[in-house]
């Protein structure tokens, strides 16, 4: 902004009383800022200008309601900035929606030559908007004031009435901002530029019928051999899926045989047995019913691979929810029974476990250690608490393993923690079957950001399925940037996704964390029950 003799109090009191020369040069002075202000909102220079033009107007207008002359820029960007919304609330649109697009622009009439001071065409000005568009006003309108006012932060600052270091700032983000918004444009303008299906058929459709050469017949055998090696990999994620499908189901076939080797009597053993019985009744009929909603929403998909996935890895996670379910429902029976069971049998004295080991050194009141196995009257105790906690429900200073594990590293049927691995997980970093958490990796993952066959996230989903607000990647995608540059871009530059894509390589054996001790538990209650069944 020009420096001039006379302050803005000097030429609103020369305007009041007729001066219109006075009044053009607060046009003059302002006339830059209003323009900027506009066009920041609307995007459109010519639109902007109009808005700018009726600002001053207004302005002269209601100049005598001016209590405060040494404030005139703020009360013009007021006008201005009222007007502006005024007008985008009445066209019934959004700032961002303003501008036309190429394909629009490149069918409409060439327009007729434009004033000197004017030297952008339409479609230049298209591309322009579609570049800032995106970039938050509070960072858009600093980066168009700059370099409208021959790149001067002290104008800026002054205009925005903001500290030169504010203005810095977010010039230093808008030009970031503005980086990534051109190389997502040109990325995504190049992408729907790529030949396509229809340029192949056409050219084959001109080949001329010519026996086939030694160099065609050697780049034959090299594609054959790529669709080769492309069936194996689908193999070998077939393999890898029904693995994982197989270890699960080992893993609760392996609980189904501690609680029957943990009951005392066979009317204790039948229960077991009908609450298992149960369990696959109700599992059938979720998983029929979530199979034909698969099919109903993959029936336009090409590629059948993700109704593959979602099928595998509904059929685990239906199974785990429903067996929780079941377990949390019948809770209160079987502490009903149970403790009629203990006061029968026992005189109400808990007997001992398969095995329990507890560690003599301990830190603030917890032990190190503390591992119950086998405990028929679990249901009816306090939980095993220790630094690190193994029983049916655990609590943990460092780690919790368990049916019911909490601890801020927790493996357990459900686990809650910092980082939980569990079929039903809560916490910050969340591996499991139905996670919910921050970060969150799962077949069902809801959170912050999620990865996973079904991932809902706020921020950014990426999976098969992949429903966010802001970004999502995946087969069946809902958000504002999806499956495009921009939303890539987010994706492939995220620490969190980059690991999620490493450890899907290996969630198969990640089942294992709790296979593993699962098992183990199973064939020390086993021996147990024997070596009891030989005393007797």
């Amino acid at each position: 902004m020009k420096t001039t003799e006379s302050s803005d109090a000097e030429l609103v009191a020369q305007s009041l009383v007729g001066n219109r020369d006075a009044f053009g040069r607060i046009v003059a002075r302002y006339q830059s800022l209003l323009c900027s202000l506009a066009y920041s909102a609307t995007g459109s220079l010519s639109q902007s200008e109009d808005l700018a033009q009726e600002s001053f107007i207004t302005a002269w207008k209601q100049l005598a309601d001016l209590r405060e002359p040494e404030k005139l820029r703020s009360w013009l960007c007021r006008i201005s900035r009222n007007l502006t919304y005024d007008a985008l609330r009445q066209q019934g649109r959004e700032p961002s929606h303003r501008a036309e697009s190429l394909e629009e622009i490149s069918e409409s009439p060439a327009p007729g030559p434009l004033p000197l001071e004017h030297l952008i065409s339409r479609e230049e000005e298209a591309i322009l908007w579609r570049s800032i568009e995106r970039i938050p006003e509070i960072y858009r309108e600093p980066l168009v004031l700059f370099y409208r006012e021959h790149q001067s932060i002290e104008s800026v600052a002054q205009n925005l009435e903001l500290s030169q270091d504010a203005v810095k700032q977010r010039l230093s983000r808008g030009r970031k901002l503005l980086h990534e918004q051109v190389l997502a444009f040109v990325e995504g303008a190049l992408e729907q530029t790529n030949p396509g299906r229809a340029f192949t058929l056409g050219v084959l459709a001109a080949l001329p019928a010519l026996t086939l050469s030694a160099k065609a017949a050697t780049l034959g055998a090299s594609v054959a051999k790529g669709s080769a090696a492309a069936k194996a990999a689908g193999a070998m994620g077939l393999f890898s899926a029904i693995l994982g499908m197989l270890v699960v189901f080992f893993g609760n076939y392996a609980c189904f045989r501690i609680g029957l080797d943990k009951a005392g009597s066979d009317e204790e053993r039948g229960h077991v047995k009908s609450f298992h019985r149960k369990i696959i009744v109700f599992f059938t009929g979720f998983f029929l019913t979530f199979a034909l909603l698969s099919f109903w929403v993959c029936r336009n998909q090409p590629d059948h691979s993700l109704l593959f996935t979602m099928l595998i890895n509904g059929l685990i996670v239906i199974y785990l929810v429903t067996y929780f379910a079941f377990g949390m429902g019948i809770l209160r029976r079987r502490r009903q029974y149970l403790s009629g069971i203990l006061a029968r049998e026992y005189a109400g004295h808990f007997p001992k476990p398969a095995w329990e080991y507890r560690s003599r050194f301990g830190l603030f009141g917890l032990p190190a250690i503390h591992i119950c196995i086998g405990d028929r009257f679990d249901v009816l105790k306090k939980p095993v608490t220790a630094w690190i906690a193994v029983g049916n429900f655990a609590v943990g200073g460092l780690l919790a393993f368990g049916g019911i594990a909490v601890a801020p590293f927790s493996v357990g049927l459900c686990a809650v923690g910092v980082l939980p691995f569990g079929a039903l997980a809560l916490g910050l970093l969340v591996l499991g079957g139905f996670g919910l958490g921050v970060w969150t990796f799962g077949v069902l993952a809801s959170g912050w950001q999620a990865f996973g066959c079904c991932a809902v996230a706020w921020n950014t989903a990426f999976g098969g399925v992949a429903l966010a607000h802001d970004f999502a990647l995946g087969g069946i995608a809902h958000a504002t940037q999806v499956n495009n540059a921009i939303a890539r871009q987010v994706v492939g530059s995220n620490l969190f996704f980059h690991c999620s894509q490493i450890i899907v390589r290996y969630c198969v054996w990640l089942n294992l964390l709790w296979v593993v001790p699962v098992v183990v538990q199973w064939r020390v209650i086993a021996r147990k029950r024997r070596g009891q069944a030989c005393n007797n």
